[in-house]
């Protein structure tokens, strides 16, 4: 998918979860702190360039924003890595008498 097709599409699925939480794009528009003009461009796959700011408030609008951190999860530890903790973890503690 071009970039292009992948707004249009998470703009068709903000719409619905927009009517389905029964929000106008007007109130939208308010609680995200962005212009009308944006919530409906974005709606009909028309903002080819939505700023990153902007979507994040539209997604923290519909309490959608935890999921982006799926997008880009951490990148898990190598078994080099690993190998390297386990070998400076110590055996055995001892105390002084």
């Amino acid at each position: 998918m071009s970039n292009s097709e992948i707004i249009m599409e998470l703009g068709r699925r903000f719409k619905e979860y927009r009517l389905s939480y029964q929000l106008t794009q007007k109130e939208v528009a308010e609680k995200a702190g962005i212009s009308l003009i944006t919530v409906r461009q974005f709606e009909n796959g028309k903002a080819y360039n939505i700023t990153m700011g902007n979507f994040l408030a539209l997604l923290r609008v519909l309490d959608c924003l935890e999921q982006v951190n799926g997008l880009l999860p951490e990148i898990p530890m190598s078994s080099y890595v690993m190998e390297q903790i386990i070998k400076k973890k110590p055996k055995r503690v001892r105390h002084a008498k």
